[in-house]
């Protein structure tokens, strides 16, 4: 890329960037985690919080986040009867005609806009007889202060549709997912991710730090120190939200970077790195500069991966299930319980499907197949198979309290849906008999990362590999009897309506790469 270049010091970009280096902004930490007490109002949370707007934010599902600010003084009325959405103006299978965004029974004149906006409104919205409601209501356990902007506190949202859960939103089905694995085998799933982000020039045409060169990035102490006043920004943050940051760090590429936090209950992870993106975004811009999540803005560089560690807890108790097991040198050299390597059998049985929500994009199967970087290594799988403390393979068993590390997604995965296909996953695998569905041998000491590695060799010979793109991950998500059964047809089927218009429009663009290959063919 050019952003190493002299060049890009001397664009425009670049003098924004050396502008901004020396500025700096308030992160307000005070009051920023919010533990509401139980049953107090939006209005009461405004006042102790002294904020005057609530954002009520959702994801679609291609995992944009969506929201609306809503004056502290009607939020209450607002969370009652919900916000309304134009389901399809997001990523949401739905069409306009199926109804408008309000019901006018459900609330007065949208005084809300007139508020906003400064000046009258047009008069309220007169709906068919076939309208219905599709409404973002918040839920208020995440009631979380902006530390940008002390006046906004956010709250992440379900959506309903005609007074009842909305199928494909992807907060609710990975809740949804999440309760049938407690209600079927007492499990709580737990999950720690790894975000990986690269921080780019204020237009994104190259990295924001031009001294970041080296061959071998990874770990980089000036790098990761001229990047301080967002890495620690944001850990300071995170911090005082409560998240139990403990370490940030250059990763492998130029412009790379990473953030770990304690894990938690999936499906509070999965709101923390909606968040997450949400604020290293907004820090960055207030520095000048851009972060991007794409799994791999540059094509001789490592991409961006979402790694996520997996446990297994007692839903009662809170006990680590993982454990416990008879190690074994061939069949469990880590001593895993029984239900984790059943759990364990079914995600890697059902990794191609799950590879449709883990890579979402056409972007993703550059990361995944990668063949080299710069550094050496792309820090992704291609097969699917398990070892021990061992980055190539898609499921890593790290060091320490009992758990598996899934190395599949990257960074624009859905933090909801992922999660959801995975526990879905996990839970056919426990259901299964052994008889049927066999854990395949782990690949200890193999490097499929070395196509002359005897070892490795062997292991791709008896694995399968992952999907070479977003339109095959989309097949084997559709012919997925136990991920349809764990997500819900209606859920699957909107997702693969969507995606695969996406991928049509992809195959309709005519690239830079076509005319210079065929112009004169």
């Amino acid at each position: 890329p050019t952003s190493g270049s002299r060049a890009a010091m001397m664009s425009p970009a670049g003098a924004l960037r050396r502008v901004a280096r020396g500025v700096s902004f308030p992160v307000q930490l005070r009051g920023v985690s919010t533990s509401a007490p139980v049953g107090e109002s939006l209005a009461d949370a405004a006042r102790r919080l002294d904020v005057k707007f609530f954002q009520f934010s959702f994801c679609d599902l291609f995992g944009v986040q969506r929201s609306k600010l809503v004056p502290a003084g009607r939020a209450d009325e607002m969370a009652a009867s919900g916000a309304g959405f134009a389901g399809f103006a997001a990523h949401l299978r739905m069409k306009p005609i199926d109804g408008d965004l309000l019901d006018a029974q459900s609330r007065s004149p949208p005084a809300l806009l007139t508020s906003l906006a400064g000046r009258p409104t047009a008069s309220p919205v007169v709906l068919t007889k076939n309208a219905s409601r599709r409404l973002a209501v918040p839920d208020a356990s995440t009631l979380t202060v902006l530390p940008w902007n002390r006046e906004v506190a956010w709250l992440a949202c379900d959506l309903r549709w005609r007074d009842a859960e909305l199928a494909q939103c992807p907060r609710s089905t990975l809740r949804r997912s999440l309760r049938r694995l407690a209600e079927a085998q007492g499990i709580a799933m737990k999950t720690g991710v790894e975000c990986e982000f690269f921080v780019l020039d204020a237009d994104g045409s190259g990295l924001a730090d031009a001294r970041d060169l080296q061959s071998k990035p990874c770990y980089d102490a000036h790098a990761l120190m001229r990047r301080y006043d967002l890495v620690s920004k944001l850990a300071e943050a995170m911090d005082a939200l409560g998240w139990g940051p403990y370490q940030a760090d250059h990763e492998d590429a130029n412009g790379q970077f990473e953030i770990n936090w304690d894990y938690a209950d999936a499906l509070q992870t999965a709101d923390r790195v909606v968040f997450f993106k949400y604020m290293a975004r907004s820090l960055a811009e207030h520095l000048g500069c851009r972060v991007t999540f794409m799994p791999k803005p540059f094509a001789d560089r490592t991409g961006s991966g979402c790694h996520a560690h997996v446990s297994l807890h007692d839903a009662t108790t809170g006990a680590n299930l993982c454990g416990g097991g008879t190690v074994d040198d061939d069949t469990n050299p880590f001593g895993f319980s029984d239900l984790a390597l059943r759990f364990l059998a079914g995600v890697l049985d059902q990794a191609p499907g799950v590879a449709a929500y883990a890579n979402p994009t056409i972007n993703s199967y550059k990361r995944l197949h990668a063949t080299t970087t710069a550094s050496g290594a792309t820090w992704s799988p291609d097969t699917i198979a398990w070892a021990g403390n061992n980055r190539t393979v898609l499921v890593r068993v790290p060091d320490g309290p009992p758990r598996f590390e899934v190395r599949l997604a990257d960074m624009a995965a859905n933090p909801y849906l992922f999660p959801a296909a995975v526990a879905a996953a996990g839970a056919h695998g426990m259901r299964t008999a052994p008889t049927d569905l066999a854990l395949p041998k782990h690949a200890e000491g193999a490097n499929l990362y070395d196509p002359h590695d005897p070892l490795a060799v062997e292991v791709r010979a008896r694995s399968r590999r992952l999907p070479r793109s977003l339109r095959a991950a989309l097949d084997e998500l559709d012919a997925s009897a136990p991920l349809r059964s764990g997500l819900g047809d209606d859920a699957v089927d909107s997702y693969l309506t969507l995606k695969r218009d996406h991928c049509d429009a992809f195959d309709a663009y005519l690239s830079p790469w076509e005319r210079d290959q065929y112009l004169d063919v």
